[in-house]
């Protein structure tokens, strides 16, 4: 709009507010300073006689606009995808504002993103972390992926193996990738027969580990159980905790007026 068609704001003689009073009671009243709802507090205003039908004398009108986002290989959670001058647009503003999108990155029930590599839990048997183990993963892309264990390799509680560049691709270079990593967790057996636990004797070999010196004629046996708290533990635990809530605090206090 040119500068010609816009004048002096006729609601708040190009002041941007007005003063509103309003009674609140018999002999009390309430004065308020707001925004010009005719020229949004900018003082000035197009003529009514020369305001165009479209916006009603705002200078701008709203429009849907549909912006194509594209995510690239590679990008991670916080990075931001920047439209240049696709924001709110006014008269009085030489360059429109940018639209800006940050993504936000959705947890996967099956894979965990570190950076460049990506991890996965797995719970295999004792007998697979002793004598070896394959399992297929189905990646990301929709690939199968059968991983194999090393025939010499045994794998211990919390292990941590790798697969090369099977990972997330890198921002901006897609073909450098990172690790597939996979974390293992044993499951132990309940129970054993006695054949079972003769035949792992024979070959797993003998515990080398220094225990203190005791004379077998003296030393009391005494067998493990599966544990569980008793009733009187569990009654003297919640005893205590009710103690410790009732207590008084020490050192200085607050006297009551």
């Amino acid at each position: 709009i040119n500068a010609e068609y816009m004048g002096v704001c006729s609601d708040c003689r190009g002041q941007g507010i007005k003063l509103i009073i309003r009674q609140l009671g018999p002999g009390m009243v309430q004065q308020m300073q707001t925004t010009c709802p005719t020229c949004r507090g900018e003082g000035t205003a197009v003529d009514p006689k020369d305001r165009c039908t479209e916006c009603t004398g705002n200078r701008v009108i709203t429009e849907k606009k549909i912006l194509e986002v594209n995510v690239d290989k590679g990008m991670k959670h916080g990075d931001k995808i920047v439209f240049n001058r696709e924001g709110d647009q006014h008269p009085d503003i030489k360059i429109p504002g940018d639209v800006i999108i940050v993504l936000q990155e959705k947890k996967h029930d099956k894979f965990e993103r570190n950076g460049q590599d990506l991890i996965i839990n797995k719970t295999i048997t004792l007998r697979e972390a002793l004598c070896g183990f394959s399992f297929p993963v189905q990646h990301l892309d929709g690939r199968i992926l059968l991983v194999k264990s090393s025939p010499d390799d045994i794998i211990k509680p919390g292990s941590i193996k790798s697969i090369p560049n099977e990972g997330m691709p890198k921002h901006k270079n897609p073909f450098d990738k990172g690790n597939l990593l996979i974390k293992f967790e044993i499951e132990m057996p309940e129970k054993l027969t006695p054949q079972a636990l003769e035949a792992i004797q024979k070959v797993l070999p003998a515990s080398d580990r220094k225990e203190i010196a005791y004379d077998p004629q003296e030393a009391e046996e005494c067998y493990l159980h599966n544990y569980a708290e008793s009733s009187a533990n569990r009654e003297t635990s919640r005893s205590h905790d009710e103690d410790d809530e009732h207590e008084q605090p020490r050192g200085a206090q607050c006297v009551h007026q």
